[in-house]
């Protein structure tokens, strides 16, 4: 990451998840959304992860078949830890 104050492109990338889920500390919040103010191009990623999470964020598990599920099961399995 960039110095304090000062994130980058590829800074709010790497958060965008984090920002969304509100796990961001207040300083990095503030950060980012000043990243946000002086650049389109990361405004609109973050427009294009909501739209995203809007339209897909809520699969109903009866869709998947059971190859689907186990798929994500495994891709998923260690994911935090």
């Amino acid at each position: 990451m960039t110095a304090p104050g000062q994130l980058d492109c590829v800074d709010v990338v790497d958060l965008v998840t984090d920002y969304l889920e509100r796990a961001l500390d207040d300083a990095t919040v503030r950060e980012f959304e000043a990243h946000l103010a002086i650049c389109d191009g990361c405004d609109a990623y973050l427009d294009q992860m909501r739209g995203t999470i809007d339209r897909l964020g809520h699969v109903p598990l009866a869709s998947l078949s059971a190859d689907a599920v186990q798929t994500l099961v495994l891709a998923f399995r260690d994911v935090g830890r």
